[in-house]
């Protein structure tokens, strides 16, 4: 039975739960600061002299922890997926239009109910709680793989550490916490808490910060969690990644669900009945974008019921039932002070503008890219002229257009350079392309991102050697190719300041074990025009070696299905070249791969052949990425939604509930790690 300390530190913590509730999500609080003051400090007391009843999800624990060294990796059970855009309702009526060929039989669009969502700038985040209580937290990522910030989440104020809140004498009851929940929000910095911040940064006379976004992304991946608690971070949650124990049917019903449980739901949230009122919806709000409490830059539209969203499922990286309508970036003026010239990996010539600094929502700019010199010449932009900047969907800065009233009378278009400003040598201005090239092979600028890109993890993956090397060996004349990163001298090295003896002994390790690389990698190192990984692929289903694929002519190379005109003309022109064929020659004699590897016929009658597995969940001892690759190598393929061609689920702990779901719903076979290890030894 527990003593009277514990029932009143229980007490304490679910006031004080509560208040910070009422203040920090509600913005209504019910008592004063100096009663909430007095209820923290007895928890406090209560705490210290009661070590062993310290528990992660009281509110003492929001100061932050010791510093960590790195941050974990985790990997999300269902994925967190990007949106696709829209920026006007042609775009979105287009993507209605889209979504009604693929509704079930009987369904039709006017069936359809919308949830419209503000699209908070912040970062995402995933938020799990296991029985009620928070047990994780972690960044996107890469939509698969994130970060674990759980220690820096935990100092959130409007982050609930327990769910769901509640008071013995509250009515109606809030619900009963769902065996495990993945919550999915957005951590921010309103307007005035940044104004506020940058204040207290200027009475320090330390850096003021940017703009909201970026600096709540930084706060919330500080390593000192401690940090983080000193920043005025906020979060709104937004969707049910999964959810055990419970059923939810839609996401008007997600959102009160949150809710009841203490999250914190954004008060502009919309249900409408059609996509024209989520329109009209949309348009009335983003009247009052600059009264808003937090940076904005659009409205994310969602098919409310969670049925047709499975059914619909997802593109690419992109589900089809949701959309961001994005807002019109908001322009600023400025000077065009000089339009200048850089030379890219492939020798196209790229100008840019440089730019008296001006700030754009939030974010200082000086330079942009101008895209390419047709633009230009559409545009009629000069140097001297007053600009209109924008942010390209709040993001990327791009001049729109000369104002024309404030141009000097003496003004002058801008004439593209005849030569390569880094080498000189003529350049070259293909038909019906926009793009401008140097194809001198031995241009300087061209060869450090040359061979940047060939020591890449995308292509040879050299461990150790990076642009900074890159550019050192070509400016010491060490690397005059590609080839030249097998005929490093390593005297020569040793002999530069900073390369000890076990600095050039691990490069060199790297260096010799990247001969081992399948000729796939070594044909997208090669850098040719277009031809990146999933182009090299489809040439070595049709070819067996490199020598074969320089052999082709173009029309055989352009009869590769999802080969093409373009990719076929620059790969025949690459390998037509006496500099390129001096380069293969010297790469064939370093010792890599210019045969494709096939299996033999014994080989080919794989374990898992015409397999199809889905994974979710973590797998013991082994990472998803490592698992899909031991299956394709037994025969077997690895998708990333069940359907009815799905062979078997491969489950492991915390699995995601849709695809458990999905995969039930079907009948399809579960199979653990282990199963599947005896699987694919026959």
């Amino acid at each position: 039975m527990p003593n009277d300390t514990e029932i009143r530190i229980a007490q304490l913590r679910n006031e004080i739960n509560y208040h910070l509730y009422r203040y920090h999500t509600l913005d209504d609080p019910v008592i004063s600061d100096y009663e909430y003051d007095q209820l923290f400090q007895e928890l406090q007391r209560l705490e210290t002299e009661n070590p062993h009843l310290v528990t992660p999800d009281s509110p003492t624990q929001r100061v932050g922890a010791e510093p960590l060294s790195e941050f974990e990796k985790v990997i999300h059970p269902v994925p967190m997926t990007s949106l696709s855009n829209a920026f006007d309702d042609d775009d979105m009526r287009d993507w209605l239009k889209r979504i009604e060929r693929l509704l079930p039989n009987g369904v039709s669009a006017s069936d359809l109910e919308f949830v419209v969502e503000p699209k908070i700038d912040g970062l995402a985040v995933a938020l799990t709680y296991e029985s009620g209580s928070f047990a994780q937290g972690a960044t996107r990522g890469n939509g698969r793989v994130g970060e674990n910030v759980t220690a820096n989440l935990r100092t959130v104020r409007n982050i609930p550490l327990r769910i769901p809140l509640r008071l013995e004498d509250e009515q109606p009851a809030p619900p009963e916490p769902p065996l495990r929940i993945e919550v999915r929000g957005e951590i921010y910095i309103g307007l005035a808490d940044f104004e506020e911040l940058n204040r207290r940064q200027a009475e320090k006379e330390d850096k003021l910060y940017a703009n909201p976004r970026n600096t709540a992304a930084g706060s919330l991946r500080q390593l000192d969690s401690r940090v983080t608690a000193q920043r005025p971070l906020a979060f709104f949650a937004y969707q049910i990644g999964y959810i055990e124990g419970m059923s939810v049917a839609s996401q008007w019903e997600a959102l009160n669900l949150m809710r009841a449980l203490g999250f914190p739901i954004n008060p502009d949230v919309h249900k409408a009945q059609t996509l024209d009122e989520a329109l009209v919806y949309i348009h009335t709000w983003m009247t009052r974008r600059n009264d808003l409490p937090y940076e904005a830059d659009g409205a994310v539209v969602k098919i409310n019921d969670f049925a047709l969203q499975e059914h619909l499922g997802v593109v690419g990286n992109a589900p089809r039932w949701a959309i961001a309508y994005k807002f019109p970036a908001q322009e600023v003026t400025t000077k065009l002070l000089a339009i200048k010239t850089q030379v890219g990996r492939t020798g196209q010539i790229t100008p840019y503008a440089e730019l008296e600094p001006v700030n754009v929502s939030g974010v200082t700019v000086r330079n942009t890219s101008l895209h390419n010199f047709d633009d230009i010449a559409r545009k009629d932009l000069r140097e001297g002229d007053t600009v209109a900047v924008k942010r390209a969907g709040d993001v990327i800065p791009q001049v729109v257009r000369p104002v024309l009233e404030k141009r000097a009378p003496d003004s002058q278009p801008w004439q593209p350079p005849a030569r390569c400003p880094a080498c000189d040598a003529p350049l070259f201005f293909p038909e019906d392309e926009v793009a401008v090239f140097c194809v001198n092979a031995a241009c300087p600028a061209q060869l450090v991102r040359r061979v940047e890109y060939f020591v890449s993890r995308a292509a040879m993956d050299i461990e150790g050697f990076g642009i900074k090397n890159a550019k050192l060996f070509v400016d010491k004349g060490f690397i005059k190719d590609i080839a030249d990163v097998y005929y490093l001298n390593r005297d020569k090295l040793l002999a530069l300041e900073g390369f000890k003896e076990k600095k050039v002994d691990n490069l060199f390790k790297g260096i010799e074990a990247s001969k081992a690389q399948p000729l796939e990698r070594v044909l997208t190192a090669l850098g040719i025009r277009f031809v990146g990984r999933e182009v090299s692929r489809l040439l070595l289903t049709h070819f067996d070696s490199l020598e074969a694929i320089a052999a082709a002519d173009v029309e055989t190379l352009e009869a590769i299905d999802g080969v093409g005109p373009r990719i076929a003309v620059s790969v025949y022109d690459w390998f037509r070249r006496p500099e390129h064929q001096a380069i293969l020659a010297k790469l064939k004699d370093a010792g890599l791969n210019f045969v494709a590897a096939r299996p033999s016929p014994i080989e080919k009658a794989q374990p898992l052949s015409g397999l199809t597995f889905v994974i979710t969940g973590t797998l013991p001892g082994v990472t998803r990425s490592e698992a899909k690759a031991a299956i394709e190598a037994a025969g077997g393929k690895v998708t990333g939604s069940v359907t009815g061609k799905t062979s078997y689920l491969l489950i492991g702990e915390n699995p995601g509930g849709s695809k458990f779901t999905k995969a039930q719903k079907l009948g399809t076979p579960q199979i653990d790690w282990l199963a599947l290890q005896g699987m694919m030894r026959g």
